[in-house]
C-alpha cells in the first residue's frame, strides 16, 4: 500500500486520475467545480486539460479519445446545466459501449434537495444511461470511488460511469492513498454488463453447427473490435470458408478486400450481406446486439438460420432475436475456442453467391453513383479511399493503417462513409451507432486526435450535424489540434429529407438549411479552407488537405443523392430498395 498523504478532495481526484494512467481530460469549468480546477492548475505538467466550448463536446471528445486509444476517456463539468449538458454524450456512450468516466460537480452536501443554485440530480437523471453512478459527499470517499469508476467503465462490456462530487468534498482534507486492489474488491457486481464464461457443451454445439452448416454466415459487431478479436475472426473465416458481414460499428473488424468479407448488414448495408442473412442456415453473431437497423422486421429476420450468439453482456441474449446457442464471454477468447474445433468445408459456391449479389449492387447502385456528373457524397468518400487507404497503403505498408482514424457524424454522411470506405482492420473507425447523435463527429475527432496525436484524423460531417457542435472549432484553435474536416454540404438535413422524399410524399418540412459562409467561419478560427463543387476537383483538394500541416476544412458542395440500397424502417430484408 502506498504512503498515506493528507490532501484535499480535489487533489485526491486529480491524483487518482493520474494513477489510472490518464494523461488527458476534456472539460469546462463553473462555480461548483472551481476547487478542482484550482488544484488542476498545479498539475499542468502531468495532466493535459483540453478546454471545450460546450460540455456536450467534452463528452463526445472523451468518447473519441477512448475509441482511438482503448483507454478510458475522462470529462469534467460543473453542477446543474454543465452536468446536464453531459446527458446526450453519456447516453451515446452507453449505447455504443464506450468507456468514459464523467466527473460532475454538485452543490454542497447540506444543500442537496433544496433547489440550490445550479443543483441538478445527476444521479437520478443518469441512472438509466450509465453502468454505475455515485454521489460523493465526503473527501475520503474520492480515491476509492473514482478508482472503482475506472474499473467499472473498462471491465466487462465497457460503458459510461458518472461520479458527482459535492463542493464541500472537493475542499475537505482527507488521508489519501491509492489502493486499486482494495477499491476493486469493494465493487458490488454491476449488472448487466459483466463478462462471463461459456460452458464446454455450448462451445461444442456451436462448433458442430458451424462444421455441419451448408450456408454459414458470421455477423461481426463492435464487440470484436473492443476485445481485439479481428485477427482470430479473419482466421476463422478463412479456415472454415465462412463469409463475414459487419454491423455499422463493426465495419473495420474485417478487411474490405478480404476474400470472405461480404459487406455491411442492415438498413443501408450491402445487398450481399443482407441477402445472405436471409439465406443462411447458421449465423454466428459476435459482439453485436441485433439492432432494429440490422434486423428490420424481426419476424422475418434470418428465417432459415440457427443462431449462435457470442456476447459479453448476457442481457443481449434473446432480447431482440431468439438465439439457439448462447455463448457468454469475451469475443476473442470465445472465437479462439471455436477456431480450435472448426474444420475446412468447401463453401466456395456460397461465397460466390455473395459476390454475385455484390456485383448486382455494384452495377445498379455503386458505379452509377460514383459516375455521377454532379458531385455527391459517395465520390468524396471514394476519393478519401484513394489517398488515406489504398494509395497510402501501397506507399507505407505497415504504417498507414495504424495512423489513420476516420470519424463520422450522423446521417447521410455517415451512411455513405460506412458504405464506400474501404476500411481495414488497422483503420480507426469512430461513429455514433445506437443513439445516432448528430454533432458527434467534430468533438469525437478532436478527442481521437488528442489521444493519438501521431494519427491522421479525418472527420466526415454533414452540414447539419457539423453546425450542432461547430463551436468546437474554438477548441481546435486554442489547442492547435490538427483535425481534417470534410464537410459534405448539401444544405439539407439529408437523411430526414430522404425519408420525406421516399415515404412522406416529398413534403420537405423544415429540412432545408440556409447555411453560413463556412469560408468566413474557417478564417475566423484560423483554419485552412477549400471549397469544391465538381467531381474532377475532389482528388486535388484531398491531396491539398492531406499535405497541409494543421487543421483543414474541405467544403464539398454535394447534391441531394439518396443513400441506397435501403430497407425501409420496420420492413423486411425482402423489401430492400435499390432506387
Amino acid at each position: 500500500m502506498a504512503e498515506t498523504q493528507h490532501i484535499s478532495g480535489a487533489d485526491a481526484l486529480i491524483r487518482t486520475i493520474l494513477n489510472e494512467g490518464i494523461d488527458t481530460v476534456f472539460g469546462y469549468p463553473g462555480g461548483s467545480i472551481i476547487p478542482i480546477y484550482n488544484r488542476l492548475y498545479d498539475y499542468t505538467d502531468s495532466l493535459h486539460h483540453i478546454l471545450v466550448r460546450h460540455e456536450q463536446g467534452a463528452v463526445h471528445a472523451a468518447e473519441g479519445y477512448a475509441r482511438a486509444t482503448g483507454k478510458v476517456g475522462v470529462c469534467m463539468a460543473t453542477s446543474g446545466p454543465g452536468a446536464t449538458n453531459f446527458v446526450t454524450g453519456i447516453a451515446d456512450a452507453m449505447m455504443d459501449s464506450t468507456p468514459i468516466v464523467c466527473i460532475t460537480a454538485q452543490v454542497e452536501a447540506d444543500k442537496l434537495g433544496t433547489e440550490f443554485f445550479q443543483e441538478a440530480d445527476m444521479i437520478g437523471i443518469t441512472t438509466p444511461i450509465t453502468k454505475w453512478n455515485y454521489q460523493v459527499t465526503r473527501a475520503d470517499e474520492i480515491s476509492t470511488v473514482v478508482t472503482q469508476a475506472f474499473h467499472i467503465a473498462r471491465s466487462g462490456r465497457p460503458g459510461p460511469v458518472l461520479v458527482s462530487i459535492a463542493k464541500n468534498a472537493q475542499v475537505e482534507m482527507c488521508d489519501y492513498v491509492y489502493d486499486k486492489e482494495y477499491a476493486i474488491s469493494q465493487v458490488v457486481q454491476v449488472a448487466p454488463r459483466k463478462g462471463g464464461q461459456a460452458r464446454d457443451e455450448q462451445m461444442q454445439k456451436a462448433v458442430d453447427m458451424l462444421n455441419n452448416a451448408k450456408k454459414p454466415l458470421i455477423i461481426a459487431g463492435q464487440g470484436v473490435i473492443i476485445s481485439g478479436a479481428e485477427d482470430i475472426l479473419a482466421r476463422i473465416a478463412n479456415k472454415a470458408c465462412i463469409p463475414v458481414g459487419c454491423t455499422l460499428l463493426g465495419r473495420s473488424c474485417m478487411n474490405f478486400h478480404d476474400h470472405y468479407y461480404i459487406g455491411m448488414v442492415g438498413m443501408h448495408g450491402n445487398i450481399s450481406a443482407n441477402r445472405m442473412t436471409n439465406e443462411a442456415d447458421v449465423i454466428l453473431a459476435v459482439g453485436m446486439r441485433f439492432s432494429d437497423r440490422v434486423t428490420g422486421k424481426v419476424s422475418t429476420y434470418a428465417p432459415h438460420a440457427k443462431i449462435i450468439h457470442i456476447d459479453i453482456d448476457k442481457t443481449e441474449f434473446n432480447k431482440n432475436v431468439h438465439v439457439d446457442v448462447r455463448i457468454h464471454g469475451d469475443a476473442k477468447a470465445m472465437l479462439e475456442k471455436i477456431y480450435e474445433g472448426l474444420e475446412f468445408v468447401d463453401r466456395e459456391s456460397w461465397r460466390r453467391y455473395g459476390y454475385e449479389s455484390y456485383d448486382f449492387e455494384k452495377e445498379s447502385v455503386i458505379v452509377p453513383t460514383l459516375g455521377s456528373k454532379s458531385l455527391n457524397m459517395a465520390q468524396v468518400v471514394d476519393a478519401i479511399n484513394d489517398h488515406y487507404i489504398e494509395r497510402v497503403s501501397q506507399r507505407k505498408q505497415k504504417e498507414f493503417g495504424e495512423n489513420v482514424i476516420l470519424v463520422t457524424d450522423v446521417g447521410q454522411n455517415q451512411m455513405f462513409a460506412a458504405r464506400y470506405l474501404k476500411l481495414t482492420m488497422k483503420t480507426g473507425w469512430i461513429t455514433s451507432g445506437g443513439l445516432g447523435t448528430m454533432g458527434f463527429g467534430l468533438p469525437a475527432a478532436i478527442g481521437a486526435k488528442a489521444g493519438r496525436p501521431d494519427a491522421e484524423v479525418v472527420a466526415l460531417c454533414g452540414d447539419g450535424g457539423f453546425q450542432m457542435n461547430m463551436q468546437e472549432l474554438g477548441t481546435i484553435l486554442q489547442n492547435n489540434i490538427s483535425v481534417k474536416i470534410v464537410l459534405l454540404n448539401n444544405s439539407w438535413l439529408g437523411m430526414v429529407r430522404q425519408w420525406q422524399d421516399l415515404f412522406f410524399d416529398k413534403r420537405y418540412s423544415q429540412t432545408h438549411l440556409i447555411n453560413p459562409d463556412f469560408e468566413h467561419i474557417s478564417k475566423a478560427y484560423g483554419i485552412r479552407y477549400r471549397r469544391v463543387e465538381k467531381p474532377e476537383e475532389i482528388i486535388d483538394a484531398i491531396e491539398e488537405m492531406a499535405a497541409t500541416k494543421g487543421p483543414f476544412i474541405l467544403d464539398a458542395m454535394v447534391d441531394q443523392t439518396n443513400v441506397f440500397p435501403m430497407i425501409p424502417g420496420g420492413r423486411s430484408i425482402d423489401d430492400l430498395m435499390v432506387k
